[in-house]
């Protein structure tokens, strides 16, 4: 009988690093996987274009807006059995998301894959920097698993191109399966568990919190279809206003809160986490309707629309190589401020597309230098989330992290809907979209505004530290 082979400490840790960066694609890209198929789906299911946008925003609002409580679930359960169980669940919601035989079954599955995955994913950073405490092989691993999330996005959107126009937007579904059969089967054995720990759940936070995340999200989704002075927008924004307000303090009360408020304390977290949600804003959004334009401007397929994302996702990954010889030579506030400059000149070049563009050199160009920002960018900030956490919070922490991607994700869609069916136009089919790159840029303007104001109160922060004391 053949004896079963015991993984090396260097191979279970490799191994290791490959289910985490896996599963963290996997539920990264469903965000943006259907981007491509969403003309497909729209006159399957007869959405409107407001109701479209729900396609994504079902599975980023649940995703976000249960991290936090996912984060908690992991500290107090084992994030490796937290882990498994998310990874369980979003492989049958997959299924079912793939099988969809109307809309409402359709968003339902992304709620359920939204729900499942923020089950997994905060314990997937948790997971990786305990497995790696020295700090080189730490910055390392953070890279990648930054270049993976920076990169979720566009590779998304490649799959879903490929298989809806090979075979069915409901493969980019379905694709998940045996990846998360795998993944489920190979995780006890290669992820280490950590202990439970004593203690309640949050539930009041958990509750807040999404639903204060989600009326905030669908304001935005009615303003940009009833308009601002709407009942609907008026209720779900004031409403959404008024959970958050809540959440705060039920956070500064519970003994035991699911974002324990000691985690914005530091200026570089705060600034990060805010950041975060400005520039995936910004990019996720550009995506979305950069995707819409090249099929219905440009008249792309829905297999060449994916295969315009692969330079952009080349790069970020090339990020992944060229961040640490940068780090080397700048200070981490200057490389962040440079590389917010260089996807606000992306974005800017890209916002001037028009009826009479190429691909090649008027989106390829642009996308090309977003990458590399952005890229950067989001290396630097992930570093920046979860920068000098004590142990107990390296949960919480991580799922700020992810909270904030999803979430400015969701509000990016939302936001810039409002500006592209404001500025849309029957004489300009491209109007709607200059808006929404416009606004693209205005968030990344903001994020860069952001990036100084903490790189300068951190210089003053230090010299102050330094000053001798009297």
């Amino acid at each position: 009988m053949r004896a079963v082979t015991t993984p090396t400490p260097a191979s279970r840790r490799g191994i290791a690093l490959a289910l985490i960066l896996g599963s963290q694609l996997m539920m990264t890209l469903d965000t943006s996987v259907i981007t491509t198929a969403l003309p497909h789906v729209q006159r399957q299911f007869g959405f409107s274009q407001s109701g479209l946008s729900w396609v994504q925003n079902a599975y980023v609002l649940a995703f976000g807006g249960l991290l936090l409580l996912g984060a908690r679930a992991g500290d107090l359960l084992g994030r490796r059995r937290v882990f498994l169980a998310g990874i369980t669940v979003f492989t049958a919601a997959s299924l079912a998301a793939g099988l969809a035989q109307n809309g409402s079954w359709l968003i339902t599955a992304r709620v359920v894959q939204g729900l499942a995955a923020a089950l997994a994913v905060p314990s997937t950073l948790a997971l990786l920097v305990a497995d790696h405490p020295q700090p080189g092989a730490r910055a390392r691993v953070i890279a990648l698993y930054s270049a993976v999330i920076g990169a979720g996005g566009s590779v998304g959107i490649v799959i879903g191109g490929v298989f809806t126009d090979l075979l069915s937007w409901r493969w980019g579904m379905l694709v998940n399966v045996p990846i998360g059969i795998a993944i489920a089967l190979l995780a006890p054995r290669f992820l280490a568990e950590t202990e439970r720990r004593a203690g309640t759940f949050d539930l009041g936070g958990a509750l807040t919190s999404t639903a204060g995340m989600t009326a905030l999200v669908y304001g935005f989704i009615q303003a940009a279809a009833a308009g601002w002075n709407a009942p609907g927008t008026v209720v779900s924004l004031g409403l959404g206003a008024v959970l958050l307000s809540a959440f705060v303090l039920i956070e500064h009360r519970a003994p035991q809160p699911i974002t324990p408020l000691r985690l914005f304390r530091s200026l570089e977290r705060s600034g990060a986490y805010a950041g975060r949600i400005l520039i995936v804003g910004a990019t996720f959004s550009t995506f979305y309707f950069l995707s819409q334009y090249l099929q219905e401007v440009l008249h792309l397929s829905a297999l060449q629309t994916g295969f315009a994302y692969v330079p952009i996702t080349g790069m970020f990954f090339a990020m992944v190589y060229a961040i640490r010889p940068l780090q080397n030579r700048l200070e981490r506030p200057i490389l962040l401020v440079a590389s917010l400059v260089l996807a606000l000149v992306g974005i800017a070049w890209l916002s001037r597309i028009s009826t009479g563009s190429s691909y090649f050199p008027d989106v390829l160009l642009p996308l090309l230098v977003i990458g590399i920002g952005q890229g950067i960018a989001i290396i630097l900030m992930t570093q920046g989330g979860v920068a000098g956490v004590e142990p107990q919070d390296a949960g919480a922490a991580s799922g700020l992290v992810n909270v904030a991607h999803q979430l400015g994700g969701s509000l990016g869609i939302a936001i810039l809907t409002i500006a592209y069916t404001g500025a849309s136009s029957t004489t300009d089919p491209t109007a709607g979209f200059h808006a929404a790159f416009t606004g693209a840029d205005v968030f990344f303007l903001i994020a860069l505004a952001l990036a100084v104001v903490v790189a300068v109160a951190g210089r003053r922060a230090n010299r102050l530290a330094a000053l001798p004391v009297t």
